[in-house]
């Protein structure tokens, strides 16, 4: 069985996840971020 197609499926699979999860993240808090904004303006 070779191992090293599983070794980079697993591996790509983590990097897509954490990009997925950073871009996901990132958006949240831009979104919280203005909401303040908004909401400490007269």
């Amino acid at each position: 069985m070779e191992w090293v197609p599983i070794v980079l499926v697993i591996f790509k699979l983590l990097v897509f996840g954490t990009g997925m999860f950073l871009a996901i993240k990132w958006h949240y808090d831009k979104e919280k971020a203005e909401r303040e904004k908004k909401d400490r303006e007269p």
